[in-house]
């Protein structure tokens, strides 16, 4: 483990790249010993110095959780990461590239979940996830990534609150025992053009699993999920490039729709 120093100084580094909307090398190029404990601590002191500027956690996100993105990244296991109030916009919002502070921002479809009841891991099942959550709704998350080039390791994008961006949740709500959240089909249109289709299996199986694993994930490092949190659950397709211009809209099968577009 680093020290003290070490940690917040990187969180200071990834924040004002954050804020001021550029990149930064990989922190495992001149920390190659760098763990994902410490890459946890750095991305906990980002998140302080987000709350102190206003921010609000509202919620929990996984990502690179399906075999495709994995690929992609070259990063072979998940990250996890916080959601605050000013990453969270309107389903149907056009979002400013720049006013958002986005850099090389992707677009993943996923199931978000929202929680009615509180979860602490370690021990959380997805029997668990599904009796904790008071419904299911189709979600644009767009990661984006203050490291050059999503040149990352695993150390790298959790570090960076594991390449968070913004969101969109659908307007429909959906009970999760109404569905087989494992066989729940994405079809992800960009511009009109089909940009992606998968399986809610694509993560971990079933996306209840995923939540699960985050749960227990955080459970280790002492965070609990809370009643009313959102937890987002990863990409159920590969990710694609998001520029000013672009429209991106999905439909869940049984779940609704959920879309977003970017201008400069």
């Amino acid at each position: 483990m680093h020290d003290k120093h070490f940690i917040e100084a990187q969180g200071r580094r990834l924040y004002e790249a954050l804020r001021s909307a550029r990149t930064l090398a990989p922190l495992t190029d001149s920390h190659p010993a760098m763990t994902v404990e410490d890459a946890y601590h750095i991305s906990l002191h980002m998140l302080r110095l987000r709350e102190a500027a206003g921010e609000r956690v509202i919620g929990k996100k996984i990502g690179v959780t399906s075999k495709p993105v994995q690929d992609m990244l070259n990063v072979h296991q998940p990250d996890f990461g916080f959601l605050t109030d000013r990453m969270e916009y309107e389903d149907g919002a056009t979002v400013s590239i720049k006013a958002a502070g986005l850099i090389q921002p992707r677009a993943e479809g996923e199931i978000a979940f929202m929680l009615k009841k509180d979860l602490q891991g370690p021990g959380v099942s997805k029997e668990d996830v599904l009796d904790a959550t008071a419904w299911v709704a189709p979600c644009f998350e767009i990661v984006d990534s203050r490291i050059q080039d999503w040149k990352i390791k695993i150390q790298d994008t959790v570090a960076d609150n594991a390449s968070c961006g913004v969101f969109v949740i659908g307007r429909l709500h959906t009970d999760p025992a109404s569905l087989d959240l494992a066989e729940a089909a994405m079809q992800m249109h960009r511009n009109g053009q089909p940009a992606g289709a998968g399986l809610g299996s694509a993560v971990q199986g079933h996306p209840a699993e995923a939540v699960a694993w985050l749960a227990n994930t955080l459970g280790a490092f002492g965070i609990p999920f809370k009643a009313g949190e959102l937890i987002l659950s990863g990409s159920l397709a590969p990710l694609v490039p998001a520029a000013a211009g672009d429209h991106f809209e999905m439909v869940i099968a049984g779940m609704g729709s959920c879309s977003i577009q970017f201008t400069e």
